[in-house]
């Protein structure tokens, strides 16, 4: 395993693009939300670079995967937590890392269950491509494209790094 991309730079490009958006689509006060878990860690560093006041929620979307019944439930599964009201609030959703698009799928799905949401801004830290839905991040600290036998992971909390793991080798 080797450390890969600079965090502080990838959350600061983060913070600046999410800037941006909520700039141009004339976005007060949003409201953050993670996917557990390294979602969460980055919605924890986000919310304090972005000054937010409100606690930002945690999704654990194991119950809304799609590949449920085939990879079973996870051990670690804990109750999502949302605490604010997701009906007509402008939403941030951050994960940690974008592939195929079916977390953030599932994501939206559990958001809508609690509410409908204004908006939804997607912001990923990691973006590798290979999509399988047509779910795009507003915003990205990084694209990579990795060999197939390569593998991603932001580990944390504390502090926040990011590995280039090899599979198999």
């Amino acid at each position: 395993m080797t450390a890969l991309l600079d965090i502080d730079q990838l959350l600061t490009e983060l913070e600046s693009g999410l800037r941006e958006v909520l700039d141009e689509r004339g976005v007060k006060a949003p409201v953050l939300i993670g996917i557990r878990t390294g979602g969460v860690w980055l919605a924890d560093a986000l919310s304090k670079r972005l000054g937010l006041d409100e606690p930002f929620g945690e999704l654990d979307i194991s119950f809304y995967r799609d590949d449920f019944s085939r990879i079973g439930l996870n051990p670690r599964v804990k109750p999502s937590s949302l605490p604010f009201d997701t009906e007509g609030r402008d939403i941030i959703l951050i994960d940690d890392v974008i592939m195929s698009g079916r977390t953030i799928r599932a994501a939206m799905n559990e958001i809508f269950d609690y509410g409908r949401p204004a908006s939804i801004i997607l912001a990923t830290l990691i973006d590798l491509g290979a999509r399988e839905l047509p779910i795009q991040p507003d915003v990205v600290g990084r694209t990579l494209a990795l060999e197939s036998h390569q593998r991603v992971k932001l580990r944390g909390p504390d502090p926040l790094h990011i590995e280039l793991q090899e599979a198999g080798r």
